[in-house]
């Protein structure tokens, strides 16, 4: 059986100086070294998050930024587009403007060149009458 004698109390007490020395100069920094280990941890875990969500911000603005671009350029696309076929129209309404022109031009000078003809044949076919007449009668009329 166990005696309590001073022996016992003695070592009872060397125990507890052992545990307040330990607890000093081994514990207390370990714990304390720990802790600003957590901290330090902890801190890296909150800005890796801050920069994740600021990634994903600039990655919304990014997307966004490229989305309106793109309607961008498809706007500025069907304007020039409908500007192209504008000026289509109006290159095409002035070609066939200039054709009809150019049309009646050429058949009012046909039709005076006919009606010149027309006149100096009708004058070569009187002159030519004439004298196949005067031929014939074998006087001049």
């Amino acid at each position: 059986m166990i005696e309590l004698n001073l022996a016992f109390v003695v070592q009872v007490i060397n125990f507890g100086i052992l545990v307040l020395i330990l607890n000093m100069f081994l514990y207390k920094p370990l714990r304390k070294v720990l802790a600003e280990r957590r901290q330090v941890i902890d801190s890296a875990r909150q800005k890796a998050v801050a920069v994740d969500e600021e990634v994903q911000a600039k990655m919304a603005q990014y997307e966004a930024r490229l989305r309106e671009a793109k309607a961008e350029a498809g706007g500025r696309r069907a304007e020039a587009l409908k500007q192209a076929q504008l000026e289509e129209t109006a290159v095409l309404e002035k070609a066939r403007k200039e054709a009809s022109e150019s049309l009646a031009s050429i058949r009012t000078k046909v039709a005076s060149e006919a009606s010149q003809a027309r006149e100096l044949l009708k004058k070569q076919a009187e002159a030519l009458s004439g004298d196949i007449c005067e031929k014939i009668l074998g006087r001049s009329l």
